[in-house]
């Protein structure tokens, strides 16, 4: 997993600070859920799945597979 270093000036680190006390959440959780909505905003896949999809096009259909049998073990 990839780390940066980001600064905050302290009225905003202490907002977020009390932010994640509120919820009972980490920093990365609050980081996590900001970065995925950044990317929303401006369009971008947040995952692999949804990348691969937009990839495929929209004109892509998805194909459900069928439950395999179960093997017998020998």
């Amino acid at each position: 997993m990839k780390g940066k270093r980001v600064q905050f000036d302290d009225e905003t680190w202490q907002a977020l600070d009390l932010l994640g006390r509120d919820q009972m959440r980490d920093f990365q959780d609050l980081a996590d859920e900001a970065f995925r909505d950044l990317l929303r905003k401006h369009g971008q896949p947040t995952d692999l799945k949804e990348a691969l999809r937009r990839s495929a096009g929209m004109s892509a259909t998805v194909h459900q597979l069928k439950p395999g049998k179960p093997r017998k073990q020998r």
